[in-house]
């Protein structure tokens, strides 16, 4: 990795380390190695995304809305990144050294977040997700009409017509960039609003910088997240209750590769 940095990009936000594609894999490692030392953590915020999936394909299902279990399907990670914050902070206090600690200091961490722009954060990215559920709401229609909204709650047949192969193509393209502006704007910021006091919108400005000078090494990132995600996915999400403890962990070590923040270490968060 290059000792080459940028300068901060606002007030309290940590200058840019240059990163190269090979930089990943240790981030990956370090993930996994986490996820080993604290599978509780990993296993119980996993589950909490899993149950969440699996109750809202419950209740599309019982609505029949069954359609919209396909843009859901694609959506739905959208969100993964805010759910990840508890595994940040067990990371965090990981890389600190610090072993001497129970679950409720963690939840206690979480639970103080509220009082700080983590929250607006999570709305922007509901809003997001909330806006590509319209979106691909409006797709569906726009290729295969209105009819169709009903009529493929009893059969599918509809996306194996040319219209329906094509939607899914247009939405996944669609899909990919919606995914990608979103990880675009919280590949970083996320954990530097954990760690560190500033604002979401320089959070998010710093994210970007992050991607627009390691763009190689971002996309490579992007692209092994959707893959293992969707991989994780298939089997009825329950993929996800590995994938997911090691990304989130992972994300955190990415954080602290790829900034400077000119301390010694990470500064842990009060819990009261």
């Amino acid at each position: 990795m290059s000792d080459m940095t940028s300068h901060p990009v606002g007030e309290g936000a940590p200058s840019i380390r240059d990163m190269q594609v090979p930089d990943l894999w240790p981030v990956l490692r370090a993930g996994a190695e986490d996820f080993r030392r604290k599978p509780a953590f990993g296993l119980f915020f996993a589950a909490v995304y899993v149950v969440g999936g699996w109750a809202i394909y419950w209740m599309l299902f019982q609505a029949h809305l069954e359609w919209l279990a396909i843009p859901l399907t694609f959506g739905f990670p959208l969100i993964g990144p805010f759910l990840a914050v508890g595994l940040y902070e067990v990371s965090r206090r990981l890389e600190a050294g610090l072993e001497d600690w129970k679950a409720a200091d963690i939840f206690a961490v979480v639970w103080c977040q509220r009082l700080r722009q983590l929250p607006t954060m999570a709305w922007v990215i509901i809003v997001y997700f909330l806006f590509w559920s319209f979106f691909a709401h409006m797709l569906f229609a726009l290729f295969l009409g209105p009819s169709a909204l009903t009529n493929v709650t009893t059969s599918y047949a509809y996306l194996l017509e040319p219209e329906g192969l094509s939607m899914l193509l247009v939405g996944a393209a669609f899909g990919a960039v919606f995914a990608f502006v979103l990880f675009t704007l919280t590949v970083v910021s996320l954990p530097l609003l954990l760690d560190r006091e500033v604002d979401f919108v320089t959070a998010m400005i710093t994210s970007v910088a992050v991607v627009r000078q390691n763009p190689k090494a971002m996309l490579v990132w992007a692209f092994t997240i959707a893959a293992l995600t969707f991989l994780a996915m298939v089997p009825g999400l329950l993929g996800l209750m590995v994938v997911l403890p090691i990304l989130g962990h992972a994300s955190w070590h990415l954080y602290r590769s790829v900034t400077v923040t000119g301390e010694d270490g990470p500064a842990v968060v009060a819990t009261t």
